[in-house]
């Protein structure tokens, strides 16, 4: 298999990640097999970082805390197992991997992101 029909096959698959940044909330909405039942579990936090652009191996970490308890999880972009992926929120930072944030506390996470607003039409 060459470069090309990997590159082909890698974009006839959607990008359920497309175009949110770091810094933004989102919910990921995973589908879990457990025995012969299927369900779907959501994963909310928020965007650290994202590797590889939209080669085969891209991913995408996101980071919640949960009981006081920093969880990370890295998604690969083309996983066939995340049903959908929602914005909660999205925020601006200045940074492309937010790794810095692992050490801070909410309220100073809350400092260091400022929330887009949506202008409404006039």
């Amino acid at each position: 298999m060459n470069s090309l029909s990997v590159f082909q096959s890698n974009n006839a698959r959607p990008d359920k990640f497309e175009g949110m940044r770091s810094g933004w909330t989102v919910k990921v909405f995973q589908k879990i097999k457990e025995g012969e039942k299927t369900r779907v579990q959501a994963f909310e936090g928020m965007i650290i970082s994202r590797k590889h652009n939209k080669e085969g191996g891209a991913t995408v970490t996101v980071r919640k805390v949960s009981g006081g308890i920093g969880v990370e999880k890295t998604f690969p972009i083309y996983l066939p197992t995340v049903d959908k992926v929602e914005v909660i929120k999205k925020a601006k930072v200045r940074r492309a991997k937010l790794y810095y944030l692992k050490e801070k506390s909410a309220r100073e996470i809350r400092k260091k992101t400022k929330v887009q607003t949506e202008k409404a039409a006039s």
